[in-house]
């Protein structure tokens, strides 16, 4: 099992028990964690945590890094990438070089580079824009924390108008380059001309509020502490907490190419890597991933790490200059074929993603699915087993996983399992709410009678909740609605939202500005038919060997008796992550019945024939 690991470090044990019990780590703790010599057992915690987090995936994307420019009115001293104007090697690329670049299979296109001096404002946005145009199924993330500052003093604008024109001209996110190390310190001896901590902070808290989600990067092993590199990470842990807008953290090794700039070795070493992987892992519990970047690990190290806490081998990254031009090690390009490979030898499942970590395409097969939200921790908090490996997605996306035969078992949901019965066999549990759920809840401007003619959004995770929600309008209120699907944070355009899972719960928490009432789906289907509502069964595929069927049968019986008396530790990290105090999540888990009983039977066949009802 996952909870036994022999330690040769015994100073580990009282940080692997904090872990157990869902508690934050300490500064305190990072350090004893960096002076371990017991490097397996470290992985191992690493290992565990980001498995309950993402199971067994490992997510990639095709993407190509775009640097439009190596012109820079900076001079860091750790960059071998920047030039000056007229400068022997100096290149500003033309927007048909930079198209020319990206092709059709595309998911990701990444833009960095230098700051010129003369080019206007226009210039950025047409960058963005014409990549849109060409290439709508390509995300644009684009400009670091110290581009969008630089745009914000040289063209007068506040920081809020650069990001909503580029919003505008089709940015999705952010990288998360600029910031180096939160260290005063450091920048004034290294990067004396960039952003500091505060600034980078700033930019970055900003575009999350306005709905554009980032990444967080570090730049280790030049001349900070380790006490630094751990402050760094506390106060991205910090940021975290109030905005939930990080979407994974990207620990970059310092090459020093000739930067002239002479670290305690020359590169960093496979185990300071790894080391830095696993307690960025272990630090940051409310970050949803932890990159293991080739360009600048090399490929080898990045295929280890996967198993010390990583769960993001970045992508292809066509065209990359800035890494390799300061030394970096790796091929310039990894092909998808290579990407996979490496995942599947590490014992992952490879993921294709795009910009949002939404899955894409599965190379895997007999996978577990699990909806990764806090009301299936439960359930999936202790499943451990070497004879199969286990796929987070969403609920709408496992029932496309599950017709295409790619996930063999897990939680599906009610209004898929519908449509695919006779492919799958049904075991004894489920996720069933009593009189309310929390997390399945319309946010609406509007009272039920007032949404007539109204437009609804929904957002694309989920089926069952919005086959309720019409049955709800229909049959209980006598209402007519137009129900469509939505972008992720694009409520406003809406009378009402549906929203599931964590998404309902954070905002149940935060609220959103215009919608008056809150209406949970569950409590509305209690009042009506004094039954609970059955969001999700769990099922296997018939054509599964009776042997595997009864290891899952095991394997889950065990997790969930488990899990199920220890609510308030193993939901308190992932509820955190939301807002919600280890009280309030214990709270909310115990609102569930997760083992399929005559009044949830009952309730299936009512919903069946409501449904099925014209």
């Amino acid at each position: 099992m996952w909870s036994k690991i022999n330690f040769n470090d015994i100073a580990l044990i009282p940080i692997w028990q904090k872990l157990q019990r869902g508690e934050r780590l300490s500064l305190e703790d990072g350090l004893i964690l960096y002076k371990t010599n017991d490097l397996i057992s470290l992985g191992k915690m690493a290992q565990y945590v980001q498995r309950q987090k993402n199971g067994d995936a490992v997510y990639f994307v095709l993407n190509q890094k775009i640097e439009h420019t190596n012109v820079c009115v900076l001079s860091c001293k750790f960059c071998d990438f920047a030039k000056k104007k007229g400068e022997a090697g100096a290149y500003e690329m033309s927007t048909n070089d930079i198209l020319s670049k990206i092709t059709p299979e595309i998911k990701e296109v990444h833009i960095t580079g230098g700051m010129p001096h003369d080019w206007q404002w226009e210039r950025y946005l047409e960058i963005v824009s014409s990549i849109h145009q060409k290439f709508p199924d390509a995300d644009v993330k684009a400009y670091t924390a110290i581009e969008i500052d630089f745009f914000h003093k040289k063209f007068k604008m506040s920081i809020e108008e650069v990001l909503r024109q580029l919003k505008e001209a089709g940015l999705k996110t952010m990288p998360g380059g600029g910031a180096e190390v939160f260290s005063e310190r450091v920048r004034r001896l290294l990067f004396n001309q960039k952003v500091g901590e505060k600034v980078w902070l700033d930019v970055h808290k900003t575009a999350h509020r306005m709905g554009i989600p980032t990444n967080a990067t570090m730049l280790y092993g030049h001349i900070e502490t380790i006490e630094e590199r751990l402050i760094h990470l506390i106060k991205l842990r910090e940021a975290q907490d109030e905005t939930s807008g990080f979407l994974t953290f990207i620990p970059l090794a310092f090459q020093p190419g000739e930067t002239g700039i002479k670290p305690r070795n020359e590169y960093t070493s496979a185990i300071d890597d790894l080391k830095t992987i696993a307690i960025s892992r272990l630090m940051l519990d409310n970050f949803p991933h932890i990159k293991a970047y080739w360009v600048m690990l090399t490929e080898e190290v990045a295929a280890v790490a996967l198993n010390f806490g990583a769960d993001d081998m970045d992508g292809t990254v066509g065209e990359e200059h800035i890494a390799h031009d300061a030394g970096a090690l790796s091929p310039m390009k990894l092909a998808k074929e290579n990407l996979i490979k490496i995942i599947k030898d590490a014992g992952k499942i490879p993921v294709e993603r795009d910009v949002f970590y939404n899955p894409l395409k599965i190379h895997g097969e007999n996978l577990i699915g699990k909806i990764p939200y806090l009301n299936s921790v439960p359930i999936y908090h202790y499943l451990n087993s070497e004879d199969f490996k286990i796929l987070p997605v969403t609920p709408r996306r496992l029932g496309v996983l599950f017709k295409q035969g790619t996930v063999v078992a897990g939680l599906i949901s009610l209004i898929d399992y519908f449509e695919q019965e006779e492919n799958l066999e049904l075991m004894k549990w489920c996720i069933a709410a009593r009189d309310q759920v929390q997390s399945v809840v319309l946010f609406s401007k509007y009272e039920w009678k007032n949404l007539a003619g109204k437009t609804i959004g929904v957002i694309d995770d989920t089926s069952t909740s919005v086959k309720l929600l019409e049955v709800i309008l229909k049959k209980k209120y006598g209402v007519t609605a137009s129900l469509e699907r939505m972008k992720p944070n694009n409520y406003q355009n809406y009378s009402a939202v549906i929203l599931i899972g964590d998404e309902a719960l954070k905002n149940l928490k935060q609220s959103i500005s215009g919608f008056e009432f809150r209406y949970d789906l569950a409590t509305e289907w209690f009042d009506w038919q004094k039954l609970p509502f059955v969001f999700a069964v769990f099922a296997v595929s018939k054509g599964l060997s009776q042997d595997l069927k009864n290891l899952i049968q095991h394997s889950i019986k065990e997790s969930l008796t488990k899990g199920k008396n220890n609510l308030e530790v193993i939901g308190s990290n992932h509820g955190r992550t939301l807002g919600y105090t280890s009280k309030e999540t214990k709270e909310y888990l115990e609102g569930f019945n997760y083992v399929l009983g005559e009044r949830e039977r009952e309730a299936i066949e009512v919903f069946r024939n409501i449904v099925g009802s014209k």
